[in-house]
């Protein structure tokens, strides 16, 4: 345990834009000290107003975070561009940044699609007029290959889909993001440096151990200077379809996403409860069916 003692402590950590990264004391024995230190995390210029160019017609970006796989993020982030791409003025984007475990074509009902390449750049994957996709899924041979690429590579494919793809005037850009507060993280903040981010909405469940580590993503989105628009708790209870009692699949036993935002004044957006159709796929024809009958939460 002498080792571990030693070693570099993350709640330390002065953060990948701080003037002290890679300098502090905390950066002793961090695997990334030289680059941080070295200021190479940053783009370089020609890269950064490449970035600008693209970034400037979107008008708002919205990152979906959770510290915990498994919470309904990325269902999460299919319905919120579903539901703002409801109102026909409003332009939405979404783009899945989870490269290794891209789930938003399955969600939208786009498996099969692939992105095609124009003079102006990648074009998006368009479920609506006025809703675009884009996602790793798109470029794979098969929903059923695995990206095993390490962390230079996905940014790099990240800072591509920001650059290259060609979103036209955006008012809302969703990001859904893997689970965690590592490299993808880091990337998609600093390359959106040159966007308007409106800020970020953490996903969590009820229990305990998601709670834990989404204190740390709100830890992370402080240290980042990341707005956080606020929680939002899913799998918020059961409403049996027939009998119409509430059951706690995941009982809130530490208070859930209620109490621990009152303790980080953070604020708490709503609470979605489980939903058996939303198993159903696609998550798009049960959304646009829902609208219709007038049953949509």
């Amino acid at each position: 345990m002498a080792e571990l003692a030693d070693g570099p402590r993350p709640q330390e950590c002065p953060g990948s834009s701080s003037a002290q990264a890679g300098r502090a004391a905390a950066c002793q024995g961090c695997p990334n000290q030289g680059i941080c230190a070295a200021g190479a995390a940053a783009p370089d210029p020609a890269e950064a107003a490449a970035l600008r160019a693209r970034l400037r017609a979107v008008r708002h970006a919205v990152l979906v975070l959770s510290g915990k796989g498994g919470v309904g993020k990325s269902t999460f982030s299919a319905l919120l561009a579903l539901g703002l791409a409801a109102d026909q003025a409003k332009q939405v984007a979404l783009l899945d940044i989870d490269i290794c475990g891209p789930s938003i074509p399955r969600m939208m009902g786009l498996d099969g699609e692939q992105v095609h390449q124009s003079g102006s750049g990648w074009s998006p994957v368009y479920v609506e007029e006025n809703l675009g996709v884009m996602s790793v899924g798109f470029l794979l041979s098969s929903p059923d290959d695995a990206v095993i690429w390490r962390g230079p590579k996905k940014n790099g494919l990240i800072k591509q889909f920001l650059r290259d793809v060609d979103w036209g005037e955006v008012d809302y850009l969703i990001i859904d993001t893997p689970p965690g507060t590592s490299d993808e993280h880091l990337s998609i903040v600093q390359y959106l440096g040159a966007a308007h981010v409106a800020g970020a909405v953490i996903v969590t469940t009820p229990q305990e151990v998601s709670l834990q580590d989404v204190r740390k993503e709100i830890n992370f989105c402080h240290k980042v200077k990341l707005p956080i628009i606020g929680v939002v708790e899913n799998m918020s209870g059961f409403i049996c379809p027939k009998c119409k009692n509430e059951s706690q699949i995941f009982p809130p036993t530490t208070g859930g996403a209620e109490k621990m935002c009152q303790n980080l004044n953070v604020s708490l957006l709503g609470k979605v409860p489980l939903d058996p159709q939303i198993g159903k796929p696609p998550l798009l024809e049960h959304f646009f069916e829902s609208k219709v009958t007038g049953t949509a939460t």
